[in-house]
């Protein structure tokens, strides 16, 4: 067979050639802006021939601190296609976590947006490798800023070569882009994305029996374009030419719905938080949903109630998924085998309600205490995982040596697996509440606990106890119209009938909020000492 490469430069001349008539539909600070492939590609190739006259080289790091925008598609493809590697920041991390991973990659330009530029002036100063910011602007002119030295994005598109050829040299195990994980302890760590882990990564995108984005669909990533480089979509939507539409800064579940509507989105996807609060706006409001077919759902796992609440009341297909930043993202989906179909409701959900099952062209194991697992969806162990678009170091740091092992990245989740190979995450290795020798998921009783009608988020942790080691504590936010009206031995005796007695958390705290991590998760650790404080208070 032949020996042709997979970079990325055939998927953005594939959009070109095939594709210049579609869509992407971008909102900025300024509002909706409309562009067609054909114009997107060429603003691609003059973003490239103004970084080559910046002097960037092969090889070298280009961050981006942007939100879900066209401008933020361009650099996704324009950076890699010319051998530079796309370095996605993530915007939502504390100022020092963000000057440490500008440090560690070594980035040598900056795009940022406009409304961004006041955060990155907060750590400027302790940048060593930057030697110019361009800014992401709708204005003509650029906001005052101590940034420098800074070039507009727009000015140098106008002044640079919109028939800027892309390299030919380019090898398909050359970097293309990284992203860093968000760090709940120590800080954050580097991942490495080939040219043909990303490509082979969208193609499995395009699979029947994964998310099976194609040219009909209007996709829409809700997941910013700087988490798990928004699980892949960008990349698979130019190149399969499916329309795009980003909804941009500060958007609301009124927006995202607005969003689906307008613009006839076929397919989404973001992490539960979203889809609560999509849900609680489409309970209230008014909105044509028909155009869509899924919504994909990742991040953390996603309460049963939620699935169920899109389907039955909303007829709203909910696709469950899991990935990490270290999987570029997608390792298992949850769709149902065709004699999977005829079951009765409550068991489909319950299928359904897991992570799913393994994509074409991965293997993953289960290892317990004793080796492996038996797939029974009972006993318990860690995921592992190998394939082709499956990181198998962190850039620089020496905690790979922790996670990747025997050619195999060991992803600190804990999970089942059952006689399908349904995978089902039961916890992080950090979360299980160990109680009496025996261990209980936390994020069962979450689930189980969102199931109330009166729950819009709930988060358990455990906390030291002297006879059981470990007890778990519910920690809910009720939504709006029932607080003061549920207590929490309803709560309690809501769970009763479905788990162990020794299962049932010891307490149930009601917060305003729950704390989470810059990509939506709930933070464990803050939420764990923040409980613990509360009950020595009491004592």
């Amino acid at each position: 067979m032949m020996q042709t490469a997979l970079t990325m430069t055939q998927m953005i001349e594939r959009a070109e050639k095939f594709f210049p008539k579609k869509q992407v539909v971008s909102r900025t600070a300024s509002g909706i802006h409309k562009f067609t492939y054909k114009q997107i590609t060429e603003r691609m190739r003059r973003l490239a021939s103004s970084l080559e006259k910046l002097g960037i080289s092969k090889g070298e790091r280009i961050g981006t601190l942007a939100w879900n925008h066209h401008r933020h598609l361009e650099a996704y493809f324009a950076i890699p296609c010319m051998g530079a590697v796309l370095h996605t920041i993530n915007i939502r991390l504390s100022p020092q976590h963000i000057s440490f991973i500008i440090n560690h990659a070594e980035d040598q330009i900056l795009l940022v947006d406009s409304d961004i530029v006041p955060l990155l002036e907060k750590c400027a100063s302790e940048l060593k490798t930057v030697k110019a910011y361009i800014i992401m602007t709708d204005e003509k002119e650029l906001p005052k800023t101590t940034l420098s030295p800074v070039y507009h994005y727009e000015n140098l598109l106008s002044e640079a070569d919109p028939t800027f050829q892309y390299p030919n040299d380019i090898d398909e195990n050359d970097p293309a882009g990284m992203c860093y994980t968000s760090a709940t302890t120590g800080n954050p760590k580097g991942v490495v994305y080939s040219h043909r882990g990303i490509l082979l990564h969208s193609m499995a995108l395009g699979l029947a029996d994964s998310a099976a984005l194609s040219e009909k669909d209007i996709a829409m990533p809700v997941v910013p374009m700087f988490h798990a480089n928004a699980w892949g979509m960008p990349f698979a939507a130019v190149w399969f030419g499916t329309s795009l539409v980003l909804p941009g800064p500060y958007f609301t579940p009124k927006l995202i719905a607005e969003l689906i509507e307008q613009e006839q989105v076929t397919i989404t996807a973001g992490v539960p938080t979203i889809w609560l609060g999509l849900l609680k706006e489409l309970d209230e409001g008014s909105y044509d949903m028909s155009s869509l077919r899924g919504v994909l759902c990742g991040g953390s796992a996603a309460p049963k109630g939620l699935i169920k609440s899109y389907e039955q009341r909303h007829n709203i297909p909910f696709i469950h998924a899991y990935g990490m930043t270290e999987t570029s993202p997608l390792v298992v989906i949850s769709n149902l085998k065709s004699y999977q179909v005829g079951l009765d409701e409550e068991e489909r959900l319950e299928i359904r309600a897991k992570q799913g099952i393994l994509v074409p062209g991965l293997d993953i194991k289960v290892v317990g205490q004793n080796g492996e697992v038996q797939w029974d969806g009972k006993e318990m162990g860690e995921l592992c995982i190998k394939g082709p678009w499956i990181a198998s170091e962190y850039y620089h740091d020496e905690r790979t040596k922790d996670a990747f092992r025997d050619g195999w990245l060991h992803t600190g989740d804990v999970v089942t697996i059952d006689e399908e190979g349904f995978v089902k995450i039961v916890d992080r290795t950090k979360d299980l509440i160990k109680s009496g020798g025996e261990w209980i998921s936390s994020v069962d009783l979450e689930n189980a606990l969102m199931a109330h009608e009166a729950v819009f988020e709930a988060a358990v942790v455990a906390v030291p106890h002297e006879q059981w080691q470990e007890r778990p504590i519910g920690c809910v936010v009720l939504k709006e119209a029932y607080k003061g009206k549920t207590s929490k031995e309803e709560l309690l005796d809501f769970l009763k009938p479905q788990f162990a007695k020794w299962w049932i958390p010891n307490d149930i705290v009601f917060l305003d909020d729950i704390p989470k991590t810059s990509v939506g998760k709930f933070l464990k650790m803050s939420l764990r000492d923040q409980v613990q404080k509360d009950l020595l208070r009491k004592r």
